[in-house]
């Protein structure tokens, strides 16, 4: 399991929001959104049918949605809690610190932190669980309402007043005012609540401005990391706080609710349309000028291989994986949040953070190697296969034999025999190892679906297909890359096409001939004639949502902003939820590059 550390998060959660959706068994693509709650790498949805879809990174499970009806959502750091019908509390993800370890009994709410979560017992009493130290030291009495922070926790009591508590290193539990609220939310080292009035105060961290509200009426507000939002009486949204990545530059027009997430917002429309806005980029698409040989694209940065040898990389530095070691290689794939490389002798060298020994190759001469996500799979000279890294749906445990070609994908793997046959190993939820007989000339693994070209140069597509990824079109291809939902293919014309999810056709590759192409998590990249190298966004991170979150939701609150008050029996509406605090959603996880076939 993944270390997470203070300096780790507050950098990591500067990534996207979610784009598609891969959660609970139980959900059905058509179902509509009723409530969406934004979390630091992932976000959810509750469906009208009672299913929870989640989408974003799964390092840590975050999209393992039990089955079953919930009446509730809320997504924090690493986890996620819902609500049953029963009035029990579930919990999914990371569990360091017991966050999974869900108190018995029934439950009217639930509002979930970074490494923590806070329930609100029929009772009015609150209790909370996993790490954050003081934060889980809950007040004696009966809430109305809850928020659970970064390092603190604030209540609503049903007289109005604000009661916080936990971590009080800025002042955002001892400052907390008195009076009458109707609602709170707690954010990072700051919280802000509404005064029956309509009037917004906040107090705690203040530095860049986040506490500075805006005279006038409100009908609720989202505390975020270095940001709040409230939205008007009107509809408009209003943000206050640092806004360097765009975050407070909410856009024009009504809505029904609004969420602040670490450097970016959301907000549901009155027609039930999300629409985010704030940080959206790292710069893996800005390829630098000159000549290549070769190109891989991953999760946030790429590398390409110049024709000197050298590798350079560009994109999401915050692990060192464009940090490429100087030296000649033959050869480089990029993975989630690592790079490695062929050097001329044949021995692999890796850089970047590389989780579960990804980035400690073994010994060997290779002649090729795929980064999946947290594992790797080389080829030796020999023919035999080597994986390494993360195994725990085995798909590191690569077949004995020869094969001619391999692909390290999300959670599984696929190699080409030498009579031409794909075999594929690990993680089979979707089917994505069930390969198609047939002989093809080399296979290309994505997140949860593969693509090979056969012989003849047709493109055949197996495992999930929420998005299309599966629907390659007709005719014949030189080569196939598939990436996180998407795959590209190259035309014997060198003309790129791509299929899958790729925001109703928007993805706009290069014109003129390619040579080579590589689709990464959320952006693909092509090589020309030239040398030069191409890159373009298939979907664009933080700003975006998915196709079908972007049609009309039932008009519900976003949860990811509050937690629930209960307004009597039947009744719920949305408080201001922590959970939002620090909600980054995500790309999602994969940052996936294929080996093309020898």
């Amino acid at each position: 399991m993944r270390q997470l550390t203070t300096s780790g998060w507050l950098i990591g959660a500067l990534i996207a929001l979610a784009i598609v959706l891969a959660g609970g068994a139980s959900a059905q693509r058509g179902e509509r959104a009723v409530a969406i709650s934004v979390g630091e790498e992932h976000a959810c949805a509750l469906l009208d049918s009672g299913a929870i879809e989640c989408w974003g990174s799964n390092d840590l499970g975050q999209m393992n949605v039990p089955d079953g009806a919930f009446r509730t959502v809320s997504a924090g750091g690493y986890h996620s809690c819902g609500l049953r019908e029963s009035g029990a509390i579930v919990c999914w993800g990371h569990d360091g610190y017991g966050q999974l370890d869900t108190p018995p009994g029934v439950f009217r709410a639930v509002s979930v932190g970074r490494w923590h979560s806070c329930g609100l017992r029929e009772s009015g009493a609150v209790a909370c669980w996993g790490y954050v130290p003081g934060a889980g030291e809950v007040l004696e009495g009966a809430f109305s309402a809850i928020s659970a922070g970064w390092g603190h926790n604030c209540g609503l009591r049903a007289n109005g007043a604000v009661e916080c508590w936990g971590a009080n290193d800025v002042g955002q539990v001892e400052m907390t005012p008195d009076g009458v609220f109707r609602a709170v939310s707690a954010g990072w080292g700051h919280s802000c609540g509404l005064r029956t009035s309509g009037a917004v105060e906040c107090w705690g961290r203040s530095n860049v401005g986040q506490t500075n509200a805006p005279d006038g009426v409100f009908e609720t507000v989202s505390a975020g990391w270095r940001h709040s939002c409230g939205l008007r009486t009107n509809g408009a949204i209003e943000c206050w706080g640092v806004g360097g990545a765009g975050q407070t530059n909410a856009p024009d027009g009504a809505f029904n609710a609004v969420s602040t997430g670490w450097d970016h917002s959301c907000g549901l429309r009155t027609n039930g349309i999300v629409e985010c806005w704030g940080d959206n980029r790292w710069g893996e698409t800005n390829a630098p000028d000159g000549a290549f040989n070769a190109v891989s694209t991953g999760w946030d940065h790429s590398c390409g291989l110049r024709t000197n040898g050298i590798v350079e990389c560009w994109g999401d530095n915050r692990w060192g994986e464009t940090n490429a070691p100087s030296g000649a290689f033959n050869a480089v794939s990029v993975g989630q949040d690592y790079s490695c490389g062929i050097r001329t002798n044949g021995t692999v060298e890796c850089w970047g953070l590389g989780s579960y020994g990804a980035v400690h190759p073994p010994d060997g001469t290779f002649n090729a190697i795929s980064a999946g996500q947290d594992h790797i799979c080389g080829l030796l000279t020999g023919g035999a296969v080597k994986c390494w890294g993360l195994s725990d749906s085995r798909q590191a445990n690569a077949p004995g034999g020869v094969f001619h070609g391999v692909s390290a994908g999300g959670f599984h793997s696929c190699g080409v025999r030498e009579s031409g046959a794909v075999e594929c190993w690990g993680d089979n939820r979707y089917r994505q190892t069930d390969a198609p007989s047939g002989r093809f000339h080399e296979v290309s693994t994505g997140s949860n679906h593969s693509c090979g070209v056969r012989e003849s140069g047709e493109v055949a597509c197996w495992g999930r297909n929420v998005y299309g990824q599966m629907d390659a079109p007709s005719g014949v291809f030189s080569t196939v890359s598939s990436g996180g939902y998407h795959s590209c293919g190259l035309r014997e014309s060198g003309q790129v096409e791509c299929w899958g999810y790729t925001f109703d056709g928007q993805a706009q590759p290069p014109t003129g001939k390619q040579i080579a192409v590589s689709a990464g998590y959320d952006y693909a990249c092509a090589l020309s004639e030239a040398g030069e190298i191409s890159c373009w966004m298939i979907y664009n991170g933080a700003a975006d949502v998915p196709a079908w979150l972007r049609e009309p939701f039932v008009a519900m609150p976003i949860t990811g902003t509050g937690g629930l008050l209960d307004n009597g029996p039947g009744t719920w509406a949305v408080g201001l939820s922590a959970v939002a605090a620090f909600g980054l959603s995500v790309v999602l996880l994969l940052a996936l590059r294929r080996v093309r076939a020898r």
